[in-house]
C-alpha cells in the first residue's frame, strides 16, 4: 500500500478514487502521569518514554488506515493527513488520526 501525502504520485497515474479513509488511536492517560512522574526518563532533554508511544500510536493509526483503503480495494492513500489531539477530561488522552483519499492507480 502506496502512502503519500501528495495528491498525486508522480509516474503512477490514479485510475479511480474511492473515498476517504481514516485511522484513529488513543492513547490513554497513565503515560502521561507516568511520564512527569518519572522525570528521570528525560534524558538529553528528550522524553523517550513518550516519544516511543507517541511512534507506536502513529504507526498504528497508518496501520488502520492501510487496512481501510485495502478494504475499499484501493492501491495507495494520497494526499495523508496526520493529527493530534488532546481529548478527554482535563486533556487525559492523546488522539492520533490519520486521513486520506483511497485511489485506485
Amino acid at each position: 500500500m502506496i502512502i503519500s501525502t501528495t495528491p498525486t504520485l508522480e509516474g503512477r497515474p490514479i485510475r479511480d478514487y474511492l473515498g476517504i479513509a481514516t485511522g484513529e488511536v488513543i492513547v490513554g492517560a497513565n503515560i502521561f502521569k507516568d511520564l512527569f512522574a518519572g522525570i528521570r526518563d528525560i534524558v538529553g532533554g528528550r522524553a523517550g518514554a513518550y516519544e516511543s508511544t507517541l511512534r507506536s500510536a502513529r504507526e498504528e493509526a497508518y496501520r488502520e488506515l492501510a487496512d481501510e483503503a485495502r478494504r475499499m480495494g484501493a492501491d495507495a492513500v494520497v494526499g495523508v493527513d496526520i493529527d493530534y489531539e488532546v481529548v478527554g477530561q482535563n486533556g487525559s488522552m492523546l488522539m492520533v488520526s490519520v486521513s486520506g483519499t483511497a485511489v485506485k492507480l
